[in-house]
């Protein structure tokens, strides 16, 4: 399991920087922000704001079971900005960071569990 963990939490990364880097050649992220900004209507589709609602409550989901499993309050704080600014790529590393912490024949049940400090 902890191969099919790691290998989804791999494909993930591989793929949002992949797609990242694709959206970059078609348009830089600053001109994206700047269009947004500059044209009133741009960001006002009920589909756009509804799609970022979504995956920033997901964000946050991740973010208390990663506080809930991390020890102390600094390396939380750090983990939320993170996954403030890069969404599902931070996601990606913070699991296989936690996959490869695990010590050998660990299961799934310890990914998902409270670290230990």
């Amino acid at each position: 399991m902890k191969r099919l963990v790691g290998g989804f939490a791999l494909l993930a990364l591989a793929g949002l920087i992949a797609v990242s880097i694709w959206a970059s050649g078609q348009q830089g992220i600053v001109p994206a922000i700047l269009s947004l900004v500059s044209e009133p209507g741009a960001g006002n589709n009920p589909w756009f704001i509804a799609t970022l609602a979504d995956a920033y409550f997901g964000f946050l989901w991740f973010w208390l079971w990663l506080a809930y499993r991390e020890p102390g309050w600094v390396s939380p704080l750090i983990w939320l900005l993170l996954i403030l600014l890069l969404g599902n790529m931070a996601m990606a590393a913070y699991v296989l960071l936690s996959l490869r912490r695990l010590p050998p024949g660990a299961g799934v049940e310890d990914l998902l569990s409270r670290r230990r400090s």
